[in-house]
């Protein structure tokens, strides 16, 4: 159990380093017709350690709309490697919170303040996340290349993808 736990902490230190400067994540949400929807949104703070990630949005939109009737979502991060983040979003209001994420492109992209009461805190509590290195060229064609050749599938053993659930058993 402890081994485990000790893997999921190296998957998860592995995680928030492909994904802190990565300053956009696609935010899928489902509508209330069941379909996904994506959304380009700027990340405002990783906080693996309490399992938060940050977002700003708007209460007149589509996707607080999705979020307030179905509160999974998932975030895709891309940039020469991949990570997918599954979990549940909540809205947060916290003013001082709001400020400090507060800059002038979140501004210019909502046209708004800080202090308009339209703006909302997006935290997404993580429940799976599962990252794809492929930014390593030649380990990848190795790894493809080895498993060209084996009888196992890619999903096994791939020393490319790696999994980490958030849940108690693993904390």
């Amino acid at each position: 159990m402890a081994e485990h736990a000790s893997e999921n902490q190296e998957t998860l230190k592995k995680i928030k380093d492909l994904i802190k400067d990565e300053k956009v994540a696609m935010l899928t949400t489902v509508s209330p017709d069941g379909k996904l929807m994506s959304r380009p949104m700027q990340t405002q703070e990783v906080q693996f350690d309490e399992e938060e990630i940050w977002f700003l949005t708007e209460k007149d939109t589509d996707k607080y709309r999705d979020i307030s009737q179905n509160a999974e979502v998932n975030l895709a991060y891309a940039d020469g490697s991949y990570v997918s983040i599954s979990g549940t979003a909540e809205f947060v209001q916290d003013e001082a919170k709001k400020k400090d994420f507060w800059n002038p492109i979140v501004g210019k992209v909502l046209n708004t303040s800080a202090e308009d009461p339209n703006v909302v805190l997006v935290k997404v509590i993580p429940t799976i996340a599962e990252y794809w290195e492929s930014g390593k060229s030649m380990k990848t064609v190795k790894e493809f290349v080895k498993k060209m050749t084996n009888k196992d599938s890619m999903e096994e053993d791939n020393d490319l993808k790696e999994t980490v659930h958030f849940d108690e058993n693993t904390r």
